[in-house]
């Protein structure tokens, strides 16, 4: 394996962990190129839709600064740490960051009271290491969808699109990145695409209200996207979106997306396929995935040999794994850099006391 290859192919990883601790599997894979990691939930957690009491009782402010700086120092390079930090959904900073407003709520508030609380609440947890939220989520849930139950916008294009722009511009202008998900729109799926192997029914045309919601935020400067775990049979009936050179193209080229591509969770049911986890990572970087979610427990050097076997043995370009390896990392590096632009300040807030960095 050589160097260039092993640390490109690392470099693509998004390991996700439950706890603030980095094991020694995580630790390897920033030692060998890694440059993300993903503080994640359990199970439960995530099907709650909370964080547990015990989390909750547990994790401070400096826990989560720890864990970001000894990241970095694996890696010796710039991290992205990113987190399931939703509107409506899984709020993985819990009541360390000041609260968002409940979804309804949001329909109440205009776009500039929405940027507003979310850029106070992006600015605290970039003083904590975090800056990557993977949010919000755009998708336009018109019909039975028990995955994003509880975790989306609601059904009216306009006002999904309204109060996710309203979302990024003040995420990123705390300097986190926001994640639209889930491309191109799961407007109906049957199935949780976790468990089960989970489908969008109906034509092309029925993507068109939640294609229009990402092309707002794209306009509005979303610096990632996050392709979804569903089949879509009217694009493409044999790959995940995640996994589709097809949609994955749709929004590069059709909707001229330039920012960072993120798969969703590769151990997903619907995602995976009936296939190996490492022959799947594979496929995601040939379709045009930059950065590839998987759990840390999924074999992180196995993913990571396959993926330099595959472009050892001709079945993915190497400029295509060098290029999304380069995105990643400019992504990471860009960010460190609003780090350095700005300063610290020190407010209260409902729960706590919190130091937060202000961009100049």
């Amino acid at each position: 394996m050589s160097n260039e290859l092993q640390r490109a192919a690392y470099s693509v990883l998004l390991p996700a962990f439950a706890g603030l601790e980095l094991d020694e599997t995580v630790r390897r894979c920033l030692n060998r190129g890694g440059v993300s990691i993903l503080l994640g939930e359990t199970r439960d957690e995530y099907l709650a839709r909370h964080m547990s009491f015990e989390r909750r009782r547990s994790e401070n402010q400096t826990h989560f600064m720890g864990i970001a700086e000894q990241a970095a120092a694996c890696a010796g390079a710039p991290v992205l740490v990113a987190v399931d930090q939703e509107l409506g959904g899984i709020q993985r900073l819990h009541q360390l960051v000041p609260g968002m407003p409940t979804a309804s709520a949001l329909k109440d508030l205009s776009a500039t009271q929405i940027e507003a609380h979310s850029y106070e609440m992006a600015s605290s947890a970039r003083v904590m290491g975090i800056n990557l939220f993977l949010a919000p989520i755009v998708d336009v849930v018109t019909g039975v969808n028990p995955w994003l139950h509880n975790r989306n916008l609601g059904p009216d294009p306009a006002e999904v699109s309204r109060i996710a722009c309203a979302f990024i511009r003040g995420v990123q202008r705390a300097g986190v990145i926001a994640t639209a998900k889930h491309f191109p729109g799961h407007y109906q799926t049957e199935h949780d695409p976790a468990v089960a192997c989970a489908h969008v029914p109906g034509p092309a045309e029925a993507l068109e209200d939640g294609l229009g919601v990402f092309r707002q935020v794209i306009a509005a400067g979303v610096q990632a996207i996050m392709p979804g775990p569903a089949v879509f049979p009217a694009l493409d009936p044999h790959q995940s979106a995640s996994t589709s050179q097809t949609i994955i193209g749709l929004l590069r080229d059709t909707l001229a997306f330039d920012g960072l591509i993120v798969s969703d969770d590769l151990d997903a049911v619907s995602i995976l396929r009936g296939n190996s986890i490492a022959d799947t990572a594979v496929t995601a970087l040939r379709a045009g995935a930059h950065l590839l979610l998987v759990s840390s427990d999924a074999g992180l050097d196995d993913i990571a040999q396959a993926i330099v076997d595959a472009v050892e043995g001709g079945r993915l370009a190497r400029q295509q794994l060098l290029d999304a390896s380069a995105k990643v990392r400019a992504t990471a590096q860009a960010s460190r850099a609003q780090v350095d632009s700005g300063l610290y300040v020190s407010y209260p807030f409902a729960g706590g006391h919190m130091t937060r960095r202000v961009m100049r």
